[in-house]
């Protein structure tokens, strides 16, 4: 597909464009509104794809958790039997908690370890089915009730009586750039992954006490920008991390609802080395 038309989509998903403005600017670049359409289904999450499935081996279930004053957090919870086990928060994209994000925390509670999934949508009744309605509603959290809400949701776990008291967290775009800020305000966090996140301020970076894993795709230009910047200021502050960018993927090569922008050797190549940070700081 034409790489203009993955950066409108990526456009639509994270500026503020109404749904007909995108409509009307990917007739132009296809060169008919007919074209246009036709592509949508490529370029739009479709949620049969999410593998989530029914897993005798694995107890999912939904829970709330006090939030920030007067909050009640939802999350998906995922986990298999068995006590002490290492604990994962698991953020969503900017589409709130949806079956691709459930997907992914039973893929972590199949991993071996107690994984939530927390909804940020919880202050205004939960995500909605319909996503740019989700979309919609991001731009109107506090950002300081929400982080508020997330660092609550890694007290969950870090108390939990089926945790160990190791926790990490991994996050997709929006969750992204979220987990780089709990790595920055919790110093009892183990572990952070953050998949094609805007990077944080420079000068907050020192506060990081977690060990970092980073993903980027090659070809997400509007992320990537920050790259150079931020590493700096992690070998400058003695940061353990890890950063991968993997060339010829898009933002969001993760999401395999995703068809246009879905890559598989990429997103497996990221997972298991999710995985191996996980085994190594939670275990």
């Amino acid at each position: 597909m034409d790489q203009r038309i993955i950066n409108l989509f990526d456009e639509y998903t994270h500026e503020p464009l109404t749904r007909k403005e995108f409509i009307t600017r990917l007739a132009k670049l296809t060169g008919s509104l007919t074209l246009a359409m036709s592509l949508l289904p490529m370029l739009e999450n479709n949620y049969a794809q999410a593998a989530t499935v029914a897993d005798k081996d694995i107890k999912a279930e939904y829970i709330t958790y006090a939030g920030a004053e007067g909050v009640t957090m939802k999350a998906f919870q995922a986990r298999p039997e068995g006590k002490k086990l290492g604990t994962v928060l698991v953020i969503h994209e900017n589409r709130g908690l949806n079956p691709h994000i459930k997907d992914v925390t039973m893929r972590v509670a199949q991993a071996g370890y107690l994984a939530i999934a927390p909804d940020a949508l919880s202050p205004f009744g939960g995500t909605p089915t319909n996503e740019d309605e989700a979309r919609a509603m991001f731009s109107k959290l506090d950002a300081q009730q929400n982080l508020t809400n997330f660092l609550k949701g890694l007290e969950y776990l870090q108390k939990h009586k089926k945790g160990n008291g190791k926790t990490g967290c991994v996050g997709f775009c929006w969750g992204g750039a979220l987990a780089a800020q709990l790595a920055i305000h919790s110093p009892d966090l183990d572990a952070a992954v953050a998949y094609y996140g805007r990077q944080p301020e420079a000068a907050d970076v020192p506060k990081i006490k977690a060990e970092l894993l980073l993903h980027y795709g090659g070809l997400d230009e509007r992320v990537n920008a920050g790259i150079p910047a931020f590493e700096q200021a992690l070998k400058a502050s003695n940061v353990q991390y890890q950063l991968f960018v993997y060339e010829g993927a898009n933002h969001a090569f993760n999401n395999n609802t995703s068809p246009a922008r879905y890559n598989e050797a990429a997103a497996n190549l990221a997972w298991d080395r999710t995985l191996d940070l996980f085994k190594r700081k939670l275990k």
